[in-house]
């Protein structure tokens, strides 16, 4: 990895701001000495311990559990099967909006996809816990299990990923495939992929009464709370759920899964705390995953290699009892200016677990076919990828036609070529090798994710000693958010970060919304920024309407917040420090509050979004196939960085989780029995660090004044947009050889 070097503030940050430094996780510490609490580390007193049985068939029905021989087994206390369940309010099945999922929690005895819960055993160890499940042995009517895309009959979707129109489209995509100079079309597959986090998805559960305590991973501890209330008929205000510490989420714990509420159900039947984890195995069903897709790209251009039209078609699979479909077609929307476009979905149910957001979704798999395409089509037209590429720079947003808020995309191109030596690439395939012998190749994709918002809330605090409290239900997976809105808190407060204390991670603070979407730093970072406004306009208007204070007179608008002081803005060495202005006034503390959210009218009027450029080498064994990304290069621009550090860090993992997409990453399913063949670490393969190349990511600088208050886009998820297009692009110019089916193992390259 290359050293992270110190990043000054953009220029249009003020002097001393903490916004743009490149500061050191808050909570590192905690987590290399072990000090950070997870949700499975609690042991309230009384706690007893929950192991799932879970099914070993995708389709057909539990006929008998051995439910004696479990109870019977030494330390067992109790087995919740669909008999002795507690009763639900409301029903699991039931959905009220968009973002409820349709959970299994024991209502039957039917079973819908393979590691489906059947029962829930609970004992006073884990072990016993544990063999007791194991006991039970179920016993089924199985009927023949559908996987696969072509396993039933296709249907249109009524819509995609979070409520998109499956199909959209401007210009006549015939009539400029029909006057196009060059043609192509092909077909790419992408399998199904699952969120595998380092932590599993865990819950210790207590109930009092009616009131419930929880500690478990959280990506949206509003929406769990709100879930919960309704399931068990309690009010949300009597539900606290504790989420400090994330061990990665990657979408999976964004919404409340079936195993978590079983837990809260077992805590209720035995009237005891109770901890339940998923092993690794039972991770590959009922919490979600990435669906399979298969993408048609149909691509036209003129003489001079200026697209024509444009065709993305995406076939994807969901559940039987659910809906979420990948919106993979959908990542045609916004890169390329074309006169004609279309995206189009269709999809297919099978025996599968519903699957769910994960990082990127439909940007990850849609993003690694069109950009193969493109590198297709720049070689039909005989052109350099890049040039083709700027060729075809979209200068509006090319569906809707709206300007961007900011684009520095070219940019990007720029410093990323530059520093990735790409001038020096050769046109041809099979040209370059390495001192061993080993094929080498270039190759290049194009990055982009919308940048989003929520809704989220924040509570900041000045106390008459001159320190500040800011405070928000905000949820950190890993990517430094306690750190990166500790830095905009500082600034919104006008404080030292050492003169700061910043609470989140519990319900019981201001609803932050869900961390998702890349979304998060830009919702309760604005959030943070308004709930410290609110405080300094309050505090100024004590001074300035005080005649004993030297900023009498100044007004609201008159006044700067600098190192725990209020300066006049026309004199700055007239100024008040914050102890002695509420001091004076007889106020312990003044508060205020804020809001992230995002501008309808800015919505309307521009298309948002950050953009990047990834370039990539890999070397290729030419007897075996074997295939190493050796560097990658990453140029991206997400607006204003709130701290460079921090960011690089998430640009690595979006370009690590790139080269996982392109070379490694797939679940491999029994098509007879629809079961997951590879539910684990050692064969479900992720990069290593063996597996981890050079990495560099540029930031290149970007100032955008509409997307938000602060000019935050996200940068969690952008980072595998351009990666696996990239690789997937390089090993075909190693090779000569274009495999279309990701991941691209050694034996597809060697049978292609």
């Amino acid at each position: 990895m290359p050293e992270i070097m110190p990043t000054q503030a953009p220029a249009h940050l003020r002097m001393g701001s903490s916004i743009g430094q490149p500061l050191t996780r808050r909570e590192g510490v905690l987590k290399t000495t072990g000090a950070a609490r997870f949700a499975a580390d609690n042991h309230p007193p009384g706690m007893v311990y929950a192991a799932l049985a879970v099914s070993s068939i995708a389709r057909g029905r539990v006929t008998a559990l051995d439910v004696a021989a479990a109870r019977a087994h030494p330390g067992v206390i109790e087995v919740m099967t669909p008999a002795n369940a507690p009763k639900l309010a409301l029903d699991p099945d039931a959905k009220t909006n968009p973002f409820m999922f349709r959970l299994d929690l024991l209502q039957n005895d039917r079973v819908r996809y393979p590691n489906q819960p059947v029962a829930v055993v609970v004992a006073d160890s884990l072990e016993a816990a544990t063999e007791g499940a194991a006991l039970l042995a179920p016993r089924y009517e199985a009927e023949p299990a559908r996987t696969g895309l072509d396993s039933d009959e296709s249907f249109a979707p009524p819509a995609v990923g979070a409520g998109s129109p499956a199909e959209e489209s401007h210009g006549d995509v015939a009539a400029g495939l029909a006057a196009a100079s060059v043609r192509m079309e092909a077909v790419y597959d992408t399998p199904a992929q699952y969120h595998n986090a380092m932590e599993p998805h865990a819950i210790v559960a207590a109930w009092d009464g009616d009131t419930l305590s929880i500690d478990t991973p959280s990506q949206g501890m509003a929406m769990a709370q709100a879930r919960i209330a309704g399931l068990f008929g309690i009010a949300p205000e009597g539900i606290h759920i504790r989420s400090p510490f994330l061990g990665g989420g990657f979408g999976s714990k964004g919404l409340l899964s079936g195993p978590q509420v079983l837990g809260i159900m077992a805590a209720r039947l035995v009237g005891r705390p109770v901890k339940l984890v998923l092993r690794r195995e039972q991770m590959f069903g009922p919490v979600g995953h990435r669906a399979p897709t298969r993408q048609t790209l149909r691509m036209g251009a003129d003489g001079e290699g200026a697209l024509t039209a444009l065709s993305h078609h995406a076939k994807t699979a969901s559940s039987t009892f659910d809906d979420f479909f990948e919106p993979a077609a959908s990542a045609s929307h916004t890169l390329y200016a074309s006169p004609a476009i279309t995206t189009s979905h269709e999809a297919v149910r099978i025996d599968t677990g519903t699957p769910l957001f994960m990082r990127a979704p439909g940007e990850a798999p849609g993003s690694a076919a069109l950009e193969s395409a493109i590198d297709e089509m720049a070689l039909a037209c005989g052109m350099d990828p890049l040039a083709f590429r700027l060729k075809n720079y979209a200068e509006v947003e090319p569906l809707s036609g709206k300007p961007f808020s900011s684009k520095a995309l070219r940019q990007c191109y720029e410093q990323g070529a530059a520093r990735f030596g790409w001038a020096a690439r050769p046109q041809a395939p099979r040209q370059m090798r390495d001192e061993a012998g080993l094929l080498v190749g270039w190759g290049m994709g194009t990055a982009t994710f919308p940048a989003l918002m929520f809704q989220g809330h924040a509570r900041a605090v000045l106390r008459q000693d001159g320190t500040g409290v800011v405070e928000t239900g905000a949820h950190d997976m890993g990517q430094g958010a306690w750190t990166a809105f500790a830095q905009i808190a500082a600034d919104a407060l006008g404080l030292e970060l050492d003169r700061l204390e910043f609470r989140a991670g519990s319900s019981d603070l201001p609803d932050a919304g869900i961390a998702g979407g890349s979304a998060h730093t830009a919702t309760v970072g604005v959030a943070i920024h308004g709930a410290g406004a609110d405080v300094i306009a309050k505090l100024a208007d004590l001074a300035t309407t005080d005649r004993r204070s030297p900023l009498f007179g100044a007004g609201n608008a008159g006044v700067i917040a600098r190192s725990g002081r209020l300066h006049r803005r026309d004199d700055e060495a007239r100024s008040e420090s914050y102890a002695d202005i509420l001091t004076r006034a007889g106020r312990d503390a003044i508060e205020g509050q804020g809001t992230g959210a995002a501008d309808p009218a800015a919505l309307s009027a521009y298309a948002m979004h950050a953009h990047g450029a990834v370039f990539a080498e890999v070397k290729v064994d030419p007897d075996f196939g074997q295939i190493r990304v050796t560097r990658l290069v990453g140029a991206f621009a997400a607006g204003t960085i709130v701290n460079p550090r921090l960011v690089r860090s998430q640009y690595y993992g979006g370009m690590i989780w790139g080269v996982s997409f392109a070379l490694h990453e797939h679940a491999v399913v029994d098509r007879r029995s629809g079961r997951p063949m590879n539910p684990n670490l050692a064969e479900y393969h992720v990069p290593v660090n063996a597996d981890v190349p050079s990495i560099e990511a540029i930031l290149v600088e970007e100032r955008d004044v509409h997307v938000n208050a602060l000019g935050i886009k996200g940068v969690g998820e952008i980072g595998v947009t351009g990666t696996a297009g990239a690789i997937a692009n390089a090993v075909w110019h190693a090779t000569g050889t274009r495999v279309r089916s990701f991941p691209i193992t050694l034996d597809r390259l060697l049978e292609a």
